[in-house]
């Protein structure tokens, strides 16, 4: 464990809470979605290992099932991390959104800074970490990475019978719209604040930065911290990673 008590190169501190309490079902029965491996190591450290690459992260925070946290403990610890990052593991809640309001309450004082990111997107590059952080730094409460859309979007009138062929009822302009990932980057208190007034379930925790009215802006994502969700999305994964060993010669 390293010293938790100093600051980042900038004097503001950041730290990253990952939710990782879901179920996973759409990637069939098994373990929970954070726990399945790629490359023979679990998602989830892939994800803690993505947060700890980046010298501006001094702490990450794992919020795991809520039956599962000495197990999540276990693994952190069976595993190599970054020494100079420390690492806490808190049992989460009945929702994405509740989970993180758990990680929020154990960040100790002096954290200023605090990412967020999904356990299901293990293979985020360190530089689009870093370009969360620095777009906070430098004055936005809210950050999030995002790719331009490469398909044509649709809005559809839902079927009443599932299966069944959906009028469409607009074509969005595809140069404004954006996919959105993770890590998402924000003030502390901000977020705070937004966890503290918006009760509604919401996807993400800059939508709920939006609700309070403040500026949520976007920086480049990266098309490898694509979430992985399906049984295609393991097979990317492990191609992403195979491509990496490659490169790094190992």
């Amino acid at each position: 464990m390293s010293d938790d008590s100093r600051p980042s190169p900038s004097g503001a501190r950041t730290a990253a809470v990952i939710p990782a309490a879901g179920r996973g079902v759409r990637l069939g029965p098994g373990a929970p979605k954070a726990l399945r491996t790629l490359n023979g190591t679990p998602m989830l450290i892939h994800a803690v290992r993505a947060m700890a690459a980046s010298r501006a992260v001094s702490l990450v925070v794992v919020v795991a099932p809520p039956d599962g946290a000495a197990e999540v403990k276990t693994l952190l610890d069976a595993h190599a991390l970054p020494e100079r990052t420390d690492f806490l593991v808190v049992p989460g809640g009945d929702s994405r959104q509740e989970s993180v309001r758990i990680g929020l309450d154990a960040l100790p004082p002096g954290i200023d800074i605090v990412l967020v990111h999904d356990a299901a997107r293990p293979l985020v590059p360190v530089d689009t970490v870093d370009a969360v952080i620095e777009a906070v730094r430098d004055g936005a409460p809210a950050v999030v990475p995002a790719l331009p859309l490469a398909d044509t979007v649709k809005q559809v009138e839902p079927a009443g019978t599932p299966g069944e062929p959906e009028p469409v009822v607009a074509t969005p302009e595809r140069a404004r719209l954006r996919a959105v990932q993770t890590p998402q980057g924000f003030d502390r208190d901000t977020l705070v604040r937004a966890h503290e007034t918006v009760t509604e379930n919401v996807t993400d925790d800059a939508s709920m930065v939006e609700q309070l009215g403040l500026r949520v802006v976007v920086v480049p994502g990266h098309e490898e911290a694509f979430k992985v969700t399906r049984p295609l999305d393991l097979v990317l994964a492990e191609a992403v990673l195979a491509r990496r060993r490659l490169n790094d010669g190992f």
